[in-house]
């Protein structure tokens, strides 16, 4: 099993950080199911996926979540385009 940590923009432009075992799985709770899905979601709807990146274990995908929810928006915004995602 791996682990997904990824980065969705929302409708207005905003971006949320996340971890999951199937990136694209959570997307469409965001997107369809209010109960799966983070509160974050609720006033401004989830679009796309536009980053990810895989790690082995949980553990690391928790700690590179914590990196990035660290960042500005602009290191986040860097991060995306250096991406082949």
């Amino acid at each position: 099993m791996h682990w997904e940590v990824y980065i969705i923009k929302t409708k207005l432009g905003r971006l949320y950080t996340g971890i999951s075992t199937d990136s694209q799985r959570r997307l469409n709770e965001h997107q369809n199911n209010p109960k799966k899905g983070a509160k974050f979601f609720r006033s401004d709807p989830a679009q796309e996926i536009v980053w990810k990146e895989i790690h082995t274990t949980r553990s690391m995908a928790l700690k590179r979540e914590y990196q990035i929810k660290q960042m500005k928006r602009q290191e986040k915004e860097q991060l995306i385009l250096s991406s082949d995602n």
